[in-house]
């Protein structure tokens, strides 16, 4: 129990302090204690919602976190949640409805504050884009691991010896995302899918810059210091996957209220888990200790992304975005416990 509270007494300190802001803040838009009392089960319900869509994100996170210095580490535990609760969760989506109302963002900002629902409309008709530029740079993330030569664990072994032999085929990866996209914009009527086609490409172009960029400024790194093990690229990275992992948990947030101010603090506690879970992963040797996990953690990121582009179809609602995504997980984490007692027999 005590090693639970070292690793978790900060979002535990935030869960306070932020339902304590929300009760506050329901008391202040409404004057009444059930708007009150009806701001604060909101949040509750945003954290969990966060956590149970981004429980993945932490476990790749955690892989990607093993093989990093401890120095950056600490730079991406540290400015990487100031990122995710401040830049994701307040600039994102002032900069969408910016974008989208064609305003400045200070103006995005009062719009928020003043016109909720206003707000809300401009977000949600920003949303074939969030999920065509998303999906496709989460999908990009999933593909990769799997359509990798160096592969040498596989859960699923039939599809999973598949889609690694089809690392001969250079760029298959991108050939299938680009397919899907064409795919859906044709679904899509004339102007939802040119916003989705162009989303696509640019989500597309963002992992391969980021890719590209990382492998430069790790190149760096190492010739620096040969012992570094990650670095700015790998930051970078990181910080880009965990953007697009919040895109569904924004925007979906807004189904449950228009306040933008309500669902930073329900989806920042959230992020506060979600980083407290990465740092356990990392220092438990947990992906060592349950070799499938990892492997359910991208199946359900390949699952997010399809989704997401589904969204721009027809409503999927998140808690079953979650559920999938847990029950991914869980199935690994099971399947990685009888390897394990399997081995142990042996």
């Amino acid at each position: 129990m005590s090693q639970f509270f070292a690793y978790f007494r900060w979002p535990l300190a935030f869960t306070m302090l932020g339902l304590l802001l929300s009760f506050w803040l329901g008391y202040h838009s409404s004057g009444t204690l059930g708007g009150a009392v009806s701001f604060l089960m909101i949040a509750a319900v945003l954290s969990v919602l966060e956590i149970s869509l981004s429980f993945d994100n932490a476990i790749v996170n955690a892989n990607k976190l093993k093989d990093m210095e401890p120095a950056w580490q600490r730079r991406f535990l540290t400015w990487g949640i100031a990122i995710a609760v401040f830049g994701m969760r307040i600039v994102f989506p002032l900069a969408v409805v910016s974008v989208a109302g064609r305003i400045d963002p200070w103006s995005a900002l009062v719009l928020a504050a003043a016109e909720p629902r206003e707000y809300a409309r401009l977000m949600h008709e920003a949303h074939i884009s969030i999920a065509a530029f998303g999906g496709t740079f989460l999908m990009m993330v999933a593909l990769t691991y799997f359509i990798d030569q160096e592969k040498d664990v596989d859960w699923f072994r039939g599809i999973e010896e598949r889609m690694r032999a089809g690392a001969n085929i250079r760029g298959l990866e991108i050939a299938v995302v680009l397919v899907l996209a064409i795919v859906f914009t044709l679904m899509l009527p004339a102007p939802q899918g040119q916003a989705f086609l162009f989303a696509a490409i640019c989500g597309l172009v963002t992992f391969l810059a980021v890719d590209v960029l990382g492998q430069v400024l790790d190149r760096a790194d190492e010739t620096m210091d040969v012992a570094a093990k990650g670095g700015l690229g790998a930051f970078l990275y990181l910080e880009v996957l965990d953007a697009s992992f919040s895109f569904d948990g924004v925007i979906g947030a807004f189904a449950l209220t228009q306040n933008l101010f309500l669902i930073a603090i329900g989806l920042g506690i959230g992020a506060f888990y979600v980083r407290s879970m990465t740092i356990l992963l990392v220092e438990k040797g947990t992906l060592a200790e349950f070799r499938y996990l990892e492997h359910g953690a991208f199946y359900s990121i390949l699952v997010l992304a399809i989704i997401m582009y589904l969204q721009s179809l027809l409503h999927v609602p998140e808690m079953v975005t979650g559920l999938i995504g847990a029950c991914l997980i869980g199935w690994a984490l099971v399947a990685s416990i009888r390897h394990n007692r399997r081995e142990g027999s042996v």
